[in-house]
């Protein structure tokens, strides 16, 4: 209640608390052009927040226009206002959050190296098949899994693989599209 209380001369007022950063995917469609990305990196930089997970790609070859689709933790009124800069960039098609609108599937990728022998190397095998993780790369020393999923399910599967021998991981971050017949 004390983190309420704000100061306004010589009395003292109660705020209301501000609202806990949330966790939001956004799909930004834009022209496939030189110096975009940064542009939009640069939205979220001037404002201090990070970007948890950024992907680029050409989706409309005939028209010129590629997906950028970025993963950040911010307040709302934070996101509220990144969103309304993001769609007056003159690159900008389309800005949706995916976390707001509820109904979207987001999917990683992960290629995850795992050095070991004997035990080990069988518990890694049991519990990569359990994971739906496919053998990429082996070797008498390692093995290279490739995984998708959501990235809780990559997140748990990493940190099953420490104590097994993990050495490695490569992410490509998050890849992201709405359910049902609609098109961004």
């Amino acid at each position: 209640m004390i983190d309420n209380l704000q100061p306004s001369g010589s009395a003292y007022f109660i705020t209301k608390p501000t609202a806990e950063p949330e966790r939001h995917t956004l799909s930004v469609l834009v022209d496939n052009e030189p110096g975009i990305l940064a542009r939009i990196a640069g939205l979220f930089s001037a404002r201090g927040f990070n970007i948890d997970s950024l992907t680029v790609s050409e989706t409309e070859h005939e028209k010129g226009l590629s997906r950028i689709t970025i993963v950040s933790v911010a307040r709302p009124k934070v996101l509220k206002q990144i969103k309304l800069q993001l769609e007056r960039v003159v690159a900008v098609h389309k800005v949706h959050d995916l976390t707001q609108e509820g109904k979207s599937l987001e999917r990683e990728l992960a290629l995850v190296k795992v050095a070991g022998t004997g035990e080990n190397r069988v518990e890694t095998l049991r519990l990569a098949e359990a994971f739906r993780a496919q053998v990429v790369d082996a070797s008498i020393e390692s093995f290279v899994f490739e995984i998708t999923g959501r990235p809780t399910k990559i997140e748990q599967f990493i940190a099953l693989m420490v104590p097994l021998g993990l050495v490695e991981v490569v992410r490509t971050g998050m890849a992201a599209i709405s359910r049902g017949s609609d098109k961004m």
